[in-house]
This record gives C-alpha cells, structure tokens and sequence, in this order.
C-alpha cells in the first residue's frame, strides 16, 4: 500500500465539515506568533478531536499539552452541559492566546487553563476523567499515562498525539533516537496494557486511541 500524501490529506481536509472560523484565525495567529506552528492539530485532526468528543459526551476532560489552544475548542465542543476541560501547558508565554481564544469561542466558563508542569500538575486535579488527551513532552507520554490510568472512567478515552513521530518509531531510529525510542516503548506499553483496547491511526503525526475497558 503507498503512503498517503499531502494531496490526499488536503483532499480529506477539502471535503471533510470545516472548523468554526475562530479556529481558521486561531491557526493564523499561531503562525504569525509562535516558533514551531506545526504543533498546532490542525483541521482534520481537530475536526475528528471534535468527533470523539462528541460521541463520548463527556464531563471530564483533561488535556495535557495545551499550545495555544485549538486542540482544547475542539475537545470542549463535545461537553456535556455542565461538562469542563482541564488543561495544562507548561509556556507562560503561550497564555494570553490560549485565553484570548477561548473566549473569542465563548467557551471560557467551560475551560481550566492550568500553566506548569503537568506532572505537577496532574495530582492536584480532582476528580476522574471521561476523555484524556495527551500532548505534550514525548519522553513522558508514559509517566503521564500511568498518572491518569487509574482515574479514567470505563468506557473513557484516552488519546495521544505524534505516536508515529513523521514515521521514525518504524524505523531503526525507534533503538537510537530518545524521543522515538520512548514513543515507541508507549506504543507498545499500551499494547500490552489489558485495561484497554487501542487503535493506532496514521492521522498526522499519529493518534493512539485507547477505550478504557
């Protein structure tokens, strides 16, 4: 089978249901602002963010990687009415456009922006969680993994991004390269991992999608 490539996925893009407009100036700010863009989900991720939520309904979210937000609309948009995302980012700097889009979405109310150390962070938040995204530092996708296992409801999400790492994690660089070989050791940790069932999708950067048994 041949790899897709960016023709395809700008098909997919073109006649997949288009992000709010908000999103649109949301990913035009964060070129204009920020050093590494291509950290933001972009539409066809988000757009399927916003799918899983919607399907999931849920009332807890926690998202662990924030950047500058647009992965956390596209999660909020799923809420259940008194429903709420927790989510951390770790770049003070990044606040002010996470804060400013939020309400541009009118999803202020519905959001905790939380700013540290996730690892920090994390213990500190009441409660279990329907959906979990998990975004960020990729050298402790797994201690972030064993922190909200146990707090994720049965029939919970889990999902996390760049698990295909632009392909390395298929490649020698998964036994040399610390970030691929730590990505590559989580994939296959959730493999083994009985307490869920898990789908690795090459969306992107890939997406792993764990259901909480």
């Amino acid at each position: 089978m041949q790899r897709l490539d960016a023709t395809i996925f700008d098909y997919c893009e073109q006649w997949s249901a288009p992000p709010d407009p908000v999103l649109y100036e949301l990913e035009r700010e964060t070129h204009l602002r920020t050093l590494a863009p291509q950290m933001l989900s972009g539409a066809l991720q988000g757009q399927l963010l916003k799918l899983f939520s919607q399907l999931q309904r849920p009332k807890s979210v926690l998202e662990i990687g924030t950047f500058t937000g647009y992965a956390t609309i596209c999660l909020a948009q799923g809420l259940v009415e008194e429903g709420r995302v927790r989510t951390i980012e770790a770049n003070p700097e990044l606040e002010y456009i996470i804060r400013k889009y939020l309400k541009k979405a009118g999803l202020e109310d519905k959001v905790e922006v939380h700013i540290g150390d996730a690892m920090q962070v994390i213990p500190t938040l009441p409660g279990t969680f329907d959906l979990v995204f998990i975004d960020a530092g990729k050298q402790y996708y797994q201690a972030y993994y064993d922190l909200i296992i146990d707090r994720v409801e049965s029939g919970g999400l889990i999902i996390a991004d760049n698990v295909l790492w632009s392909g390395k994690v298929a490649t020698g660089l998964r036994e040399t390269d610390a970030d691929t070989k730590q990505l590559h050791a989580f994939n296959v940790a959730l493999q083994e991992d009985e307490r869920v069932d898990n789908l690795l999708l090459p969306i992107r950067d890939g997406l792993l999608v764990a259901r909480k048994r």
